[in-house]
């Protein structure tokens, strides 16, 4: 049987967001779509059976909304759903494990973009071994298209631009494919964006590209970038590949580049000896501040 599209609800506004996104992309992938709900939420403190039913009564009436939700939105897809026993981040993780992917919701920041990503997504996107994606309170399906000629919304016409952020100092296959495979299956651009920070002779480490000017550097970084993506072009000869390099913060690139994008993809490298719900820096920072669904692809 083919892994899952995974999406974990709590009868949240942004979590029949996260459903509703991760129908879509089931129907994309060909795959089934499983929503997850975790009942106890908190270690238990001598709860007995009257408690359990209660958890259980309202974990079903949960799963049913999201069930509702997705059906009304997405008529492709027939999900089917899964109580599990928390803690929360933990069943998420387990629940991962057996998917092709991990949909969770994220509240949108009134006022402007970005996410507030609670505990519960930090800690999952920090340990899980599978791809998860954050998806805002507000997405919707008119989102991830272009507008119409009239410039309403609308989900007829193509999608926006799939965007990765590649780190040219250890390219990850693993994240570059996913990327790949996102933009083939929407039929849109692939725009690759890679941040450098200009050189000085002082300080220079082995590898480090040390031209004199900036734009020397800059042609050097997209030279390089074009050689990393060559194979990749070759295996996906279908999608349109637009790579570009650009001067300053990664996170900050990223933030630019993901404005008006269907989904950012980034990856976040598994330690050796975890220690907490750690991501990096620039995984920390565009899940906070993108407004558009970010997908962290894991590696070693």
């Amino acid at each position: 049987m083919l892994l899952p599209v995974v999406a974990g609800v709590d009868g949240s506004a942004e979590s029949l967001a996260a459903a509703e996104w991760a129908a879509r992309e089931a129907v994309r992938r060909d795959r089934p779509l499983r929503l997850v709900h975790a009942w106890n939420w908190h270690p238990r403190q001598g709860a007995g059976e009257p408690a359990t039913a209660v958890q259980r009564h309202l974990a079903r009436r949960v799963l049913r909304q999201a069930e509702d939700h997705v059906r009304a939105a997405c008529s492709e897809i027939r999900p089917y759903d899964e109580q599990v026993e928390g803690p929360a981040t933990e069943a998420l993780l387990r629940a991962a494990e057996r998917a092709d992917l991990l949909v969770l919701g994220s509240r949108g920041l009134s006022g402007f973009t970005g996410f507030l990503v609670g505990s519960v997504a930090l800690g999952v996107v920090a340990k899980a071994m599978r791809p998860v994606v954050l998806v805002r309170s507000e997405e919707e399906a008119a989102d991830e298209h272009l507008p119409a000629a009239d410039g309403s919304a609308s989900t007829r016409t193509g999608y926006r631009d799939v965007v990765l952020g590649i780190d040219l100092g250890e390219p990850c296959d693993e994240v570059i494919e996913f990327a790949f495979q996102a933009a083939r299956l929407r039929h849109a651009r692939l725009r690759v964006v890679h941040a450098w920070r200009a050189a000085s002779p002082i300080g220079l480490g082995p590898g480090d590209i040390g031209l004199v000017t900036d734009s020397q550097q800059a042609d050097e970084w997209q030279g390089y970038l074009s050689a990393v993506l060559q194979v990749w072009r070759d295996k996906y000869p279908d999608v349109e590949v637009d790579a570009t390099v650009a001067p300053g913060k990664a996170s900050n690139v990223l933030v630019r580049a993901a404005t008006g994008a269907s989904l950012l993809v980034v990856g976040h490298r598994l330690p050796e000896r975890p220690v907490g719900p750690r991501t990096g820096p620039v995984t920390h920072a565009v899940i906070h501040e993108v407004g558009c669904p970010v997908a962290v692809v894991p590696h070693e």
